[in-house]
């Protein structure tokens, strides 16, 4: 059975209802459990737990230097488009967002990857919007073909796919894959995905699986906080991160609490997630699935990543651009406009304009300062973690 299968089974609605109405008793017991359940968690969730974030803030991080120690991954996303098919209300890319698009050429992103090789990163996630015109499987084997020799871990964050249409990406160097639901509530997904492939709810959520099978190693999963109930959301993605550990063992996992930002389209939040919120989400996550990564990315101010780090945080995006060309300005003699997905042409010199990027970045360090706050802060940067060399012994 895949997770789809279990996700309906799910007893959602009580769990809901424990996270918003569980008693200190309860909130005591989740934390003194050695091995927490969803219960728990939802227990852990509660209004009632966010009275005792001391101690829930403490076990967290004791677990995670245990299981971790003191050290954050580093990384940085690569934009190679922002061509999309897919109405999604809440993103910049959504097709019918009057905006400058392009798509990179495989020089031009080996252009940006070896600016960011500069700044230090051996780790870099490709991102692209779902376009199969501009998108494709080829193209993409051809990106990892071009980077894979200077940079050891690429992970991919593209539209979904067949086992079929993953299995050569991974075979030409890609080890990571990264699939957010957006929202696990089927009503809300519904009404974000108006057109496109996306509004499969079914269909991308069984996308970790299929790169798994696929054979990739490391696999990111996570939902997009703004869109409804937090503690709802923060239940299922524990769920369905329990059963990937379960049945998708041979791929290390990895989860990302983004929270809605600023963008083309000037979509609003429809629901709240305060900082306090999202700190007990982490702390919770982290004492149910303590040998899982936990990702925080630039959507979140510098003072707010600091005072994260040591709560559960195991890897970090630092210097993000979320426009294709960002870190070089690639890409600017291809710019076009597009008005509900037809391209209208530019006017003027394009050479003083930029692509549109998926959302505003909060965290706007530099790499180098953000290695130098973790190093302050008793931590050690990672910059690369992984070689292809050890498979070849």
């Amino acid at each position: 059975m895949s997770f789809v299968g279990q996700f309906d089974r799910l007893p959602t609605d009580a769990l809901w209802s424990r996270s918003r109405d569980a008693s200190a008793a309860e909130v005591s017991a989740a934390l003194d459990r050695r091995d927490p359940g969803l219960a728990d968690l939802a227990s852990l969730l509660s209004p009632t737990a966010a009275g005792q974030l001391e101690p829930l803030a403490m076990r967290a991080h004791q677990l995670t230097q245990q299981r971790f120690g003191k050290v954050i991954r580093l990384f940085a996303p690569l934009y190679l488009s922002n061509e999309c098919v897919n109405n999604c209300q809440y993103c910049g890319f959504s097709r019918d967002n009057p905006i400058l698009r392009v798509t990179l050429s495989v020089d031009e992103v080996v252009r940006e990857a070896e600016a960011l090789a500069g700044q230090g990163f051996r780790n870099i996630l490709l991102v692209a919007g779902e376009h199969p015109r501009f998108v494709s499987n080829g193209y993409l084997a051809d990106c990892i073909a071009a980077l894979r020799d200077a940079v050891p871990s690429i992970s991919l964050e593209v539209g979904p796919m067949e086992t079929d249409e993953y299995r050569p990406l991974a075979q030409a160097g890609a080890e990571g894959l990264v699939a957010y639901q957006e929202t696990y509530d089927r009503d809300v997904y519904a009404n974000m995905h108006t057109s496109g492939p996306k509004r499969n709810f079914n269909w991308r959520l069984e996308t970790p699986e299929r790169a798994h099978a696929a054979g990739f190693r490391r696999l990111g999963i996570g939902t997009l906080f703004g869109l409804s109930d937090w503690r709802r959301e923060t239940l299922c993605l524990a769920a369905h991160a329990q059963y990937l550990l379960r049945h998708c063992w041979k791929s290390q996992l990895t989860l990302s609490l983004p929270r809605l930002r600023p963008c083309a389209g000037e979509f609003e939040p429809l629901t709240g997630f305060s900082d306090r919120a999202l700190v007990q989400a982490i702390c919770a996550l982290r004492l149910l699935l303590p040998d899982v990564g936990i990702v925080l990315s630039t959507r979140e101010s510098a003072n707010l990543r600091d005072r994260l780090i040591p709560l559960g945080v195991t890897m970090m995006s630092a210097g993000s651009h979320t426009e294709p060309g960002g870190y070089t300005g690639a890409g600017q003699d291809n710019l076009h406009y597009t008005d509900r997905g037809q391209i209208v042409e530019l006017a003027g010199n394009a050479s003083e304009w930029a692509a549109t990027g998926q959302f505003d970045i909060a965290d706007e360090r530099e790499p180098s300062t953000v290695a130098a706050t973790l190093t302050h802060l008793g931590y050690e940067p990672v910059w690369k973690d992984w070689d292809a060399a050890i498979l070849t012994n």
